[in-house]
């Protein structure tokens, strides 16, 4: 199996369930808290080339955040949307579970078992 690992967040239970679901099954991915160890501009450019989304399919436009950055935009271009993300990592969604040269976003928590198979 290739190493995993998961972007995770302790207090989210999306997080949570997706690391309870690995764990039941084995597996202990490392595990970055990107609360406090934030991806760069690069990291997450590379992220979302193995997610195959967009950066605004991986905004969270539920967070304080996201409008007081006005981030809803549509004329914001993918890197000023990536600095955002990168300055304020609560933006990101999660949980993602990486594996090689893939990775999904695990919401709902399930959608962690994909890179699995």
């Amino acid at each position: 199996m290739t190493d995993l690992t998961l972007y995770h967040n302790p207090r989210c239970s999306k997080s949570r369930g997706a690391l309870e679901l690995l764990e039941a099954r084995g597996l202990a991915p490392t595990i970055v808290r990107y609360l406090e160890t934030p991806p760069s501009a690069a990291e997450l450019r590379e992220l979302l080339g193995k997610l195959g989304l967009s950066p605004r399919q991986l905004l969270r436009s539920g967070e304080d955040e996201y409008k007081a950055l006005g981030l809803a935009d549509a004329s914001l271009s993918d890197e000023q949307l990536i600095s955002a993300m990168a300055s304020h990592p609560k933006l990101i969604e999660r949980p993602i579970l990486i594996a090689g040269d893939r990775a999904v976003v695990g919401r709902p928590p399930e959608k962690v078992l994909e890179l699995l198979a």
